[in-house]
């Protein structure tokens, strides 16, 4: 299982800065491309953009504690995804796609000072993001599935067995 966490993160790394170069590459020059749309109807574009603050452009211009902030929560991440994996393959797996979605947004932080976004959904109004922003939403969708279904089963499980051994 941890050999699977880790190629998965890299993977998803690897997805995300592909997709900030092309982005950087391609896009910038263009500012924005038409991407799905229905007529008139606009669903999703590609917008290039340069997010130098957190989720929603917040914090703005706080590179530096942004920088470590997200190293201390990648640390604490990596230990908290080792140290769950025994507990839950779901668990384990939210933690690695919050970890490589923070290495993803990382890396442009360090290099760039600033977090490359492309993809804008239009059908909503949205905030512009990246793949590593995607990786943290759907980390954060299964955390809350977790929590909701998965852990009172497993405590409730744990407690029915340490009644059973009173028991004995």
């Amino acid at each position: 299982m941890a050999i699977f966490l880790v190629i998965s993160a890299l993977l998803l790394i690897g997805a995300d800065q592909a997709v900030k170069y092309w982005a950087v590459h391609s896009l910038q020059p263009k500012g924005s491309m038409d991407f799905i749309h229905f007529g008139k109807f606009r669903i999703f574009d590609l917008t290039y953009l340069e997010n130098d603050g957190a989720i929603f452009g917040s914090m703005s211009g706080q590179r530096w504690f942004l920088i470590g902030f997200t190293s201390l929560v990648i640390i604490a991440g990596i230990v908290a995804m080792f140290f769950f994996m025994k507990r839950s393959k779901l668990l384990s797996s939210a933690i690695m796609l919050f970890v490589a979605g923070g290495i993803g947004n990382l890396i442009d932080r360090v290099r760039f000072g600033y977090v490359v976004d492309m993809f804008e959904l239009k059908l909503f109004h949205f905030a512009i993001f990246n793949v590593a922003d995607i990786c943290v939403t759907v980390a954060f969708c299964l955390l809350i599935i977790y929590g909701i279904f998965i852990d009172p089963k497993i405590e409730k499980a744990k407690k029915a067995e340490k009644e059973a051994k009173a028991d004995e």
